[in-house]
């Protein structure tokens, strides 16, 4: 089930990607590549993870890692693609928020 949901992600970062390259521009633009690309970009660094990780193993020995891990790919995995995604999503909210607000639309304030 967790490959299921890692691929709809993948698959929906690269919706993002298309959609934002293709039919966007200015601000919004910039904050949907990054939304897009930070999907993306998860799936990649969680699969270079485990290939560097594999591949030290495999040329080096077991004790290579002396008990830890890869911490590059990890990290980026772990910290940086979440942070953009947030970023970019946040980021297309407000920007979709100020735009209707500019051009006279309202929301409904609920109490």
């Amino acid at each position: 089930m967790f490959l299921v949901y890692l691929l709809l992600i993948l698959l929906l970062g690269v919706g993002l990607l298309i959609f934002g390259i293709l039919k966007l521009s200015g601000k919004l633009r910039k904050f949907v590549i990054l939304t897009g690309s930070s999907a993306v970009g998860f799936f990649v660094f969680v699969h270079l993870h485990n290939l560097v990780y594999g591949l030290f193993i495999h040329l080096f020995g077991e004790d290579f890692w002396n008990g830890g891990d890869e911490p590059f790919f990890f990290i980026i995995t772990v910290f940086i693609c979440p942070l953009g995604f947030i970023v970019g999503a946040v980021g297309s909210v407000v920007l979709a928020i100020r735009s209707r607000l500019k051009q006279g639309g309202e929301y409904e304030k609920t109490a």
